[in-house]
């Protein structure tokens, strides 16, 4: 998937997080937006390994793409870290609500996750999407519709 539904789809999710909890909703998204794009760090062109190419290419020369930060062990050790240096607990699971959000939609393409890291096994969806083909232009219009759907929740609880 590309940047921009990764961003959409943690937009979503971060909203439809926001109606089961009591978290501050602005917060909530904005983690969940941050959360969405943080697992392609692995990735030197996508926009978070673009801000940070150092991290990026020694994360990528040590694990790959779509392994360790894609994985399971990763959203726990980001959990673990989290739990012991972020006091915000709205901050703490937007980024993880944005996280598994990206990772959901990584799973929904061919190439699919390494989801089980160390193990070398792929996880993907039985019905996958094309990064930047016309299934993920539908996937893209999905997430909109389901953000302006969750945030109309949101606001109507404010």
């Amino acid at each position: 998937m590309t940047g921009k539904t990764h961003i959409i789809g943690g937009i979503a999710a971060s909203l439809a997080f926001a109606q089961i909890t009591n978290y501050e909703p602005v917060l909530l998204v904005g983690a969940g937006v941050l959360g969405a794009v943080i697992p392609d760090i692995c990735h030197g062109g996508s926009k978070i390994g673009r801000s940070l190419p150092v991290l990026s290419k020694i994360i990528n020369g040590l694990f790959g793409h779509r392994t360790f930060t894609h994985s399971l062990l990763f959203l726990a050790l980001i959990a673990w870290l989290l739990s012991k240096f972020m006091p915000v607990e709205a901050i703490s699971a937007g980024l993880l609500v944005g996280m598994i959000s990206h990772i959901v939609l990584d799973m929904a393409t061919k190439r699919g996750v390494k989801f089980f890291f160390p193990f070398k096994w792929t996880v993907h969806f039985p019905i996958t999407a094309t990064t930047g083909g016309a299934s993920e232009s539908l996937v893209f219009a999905l997430l909109s519709l389901l953000t302006v759907y969750f945030g109309y929740g949101v606001l109507l609880a404010l």
